[in-house]
């Protein structure tokens, strides 16, 4: 299938200043983009950008505000080829333990700013989940914790809250249910990674609130990364991956260093529905 995304971010400045932007398709789906434009990543007015890559293997951009510019729009708009297949599901994956596991992995074993393996999470999960299979079993057993216990509702949205708050508030949007169990997987010694990107209603009813990138989170089992989400707890069609890091702190889709005020948010993410040809009449 084929998948039309994009988005329209506007930015009020009240200084000169330097801004990071993490919003091109991660490298791994950069073959996937169709046409010869590719993405369509668009600053404006129109700055030099220094692309590069950081060290979870991001496309990353840095562009640097002069004097006299109080407004910096971002613009997007590809069309991406997916296979139409929903997240992999593989439930004889095994974990390893942690002298077994590819030292590239360690690091998503880790406390990290929103996933406190090292607090009241630790022995909470091993009495939740000691007993369930290791492996995928156990896995999914923690999304079904976390679906079940987290609420779901943007309005209480909020940029700082951890995984421990999100344990203790019980409400929060698709960030916090991946940091949730995130952190539970890691004192659980599954190392787990954040993944954030588009994902469009597609072969979902759809959502009634607006369009917004989402966050979900990958899991080591066997050899290979497996994709998770605490937030549907289904597998899904469509993800295209942008960015991902130990937690949302890695991948900020726009950091700014000065006072800025987000104008305008907008979020394309759907599915390219061919238009049969039109039948000529004799």
């Amino acid at each position: 299938m084929l998948i039309h995304i994009g988005f329209d971010i506007e930015l009020a400045l009240a200084s000169p200043t330097a801004l990071i932007y993490m919003l091109h398709v991660h490298p791994s789906r950069a073959g996937d983009i169709q046409g010869e434009g590719g993405e369509r990543v668009t600053v404006c007015p129109q700055l030099h950008a220094d692309h590069y890559i950081d060290v979870f293997s991001n496309h990353c951009a840095r562009v640097e505000v002069p004097q006299g510019v109080d407004r910096i729009r971002l613009c997007n708009e590809a069309v991406v080829y997916d296979t139409g297949w929903p997240d992999a599901v593989n439930p004889h994956a095994m974990s390893l333990p942690p002298s077994q596991l590819p030292t590239s992995t360690l690091q998503f074993l880790l406390p990290s700013r929103y996933c406190e393996v090292d607090s009241e999470l630790l022995p909470l999960a091993w009495k939740l989940f000691g007993n369930v299979a290791p492996g995928w079993q156990r896995v999914q057993a923690i999304c079904d914790f976390v679906h079940q216990r987290v609420r779901f509702d943007y309005t209480c949205a909020r940029a700082t809250r951890t995984a421990l708050e999100v344990f203790r508030e019980r409400v929060g949007v698709c960030r916090d249910f991946t940091h949730l169990a995130i952190a539970l997987c890691r004192c659980m010694n599954i190392p787990a990674r954040y993944a954030t990107g588009y994902l469009g209603d597609i072969g979902v009813p759809a959502a009634p609130y607006p369009m917004d990138f989402s966050a979900w989170f990958e899991v080591y089992l066997g050899d290979r990364w497996y994709t998770f989400d605490a937030r549907h707890n289904a597998p899904r069609i469509g993800r295209i991956v942008i960015a991902r890091g130990r937690d949302a702190a890695d991948v900020p889709i726009t950091m700014l260093f000065g006072a800025n005020t987000l104008e305008k948010f907008e979020v394309t993410t759907e599915e390219v529905v061919a238009v049969p040809s039109e039948v000529q009449r004799v």
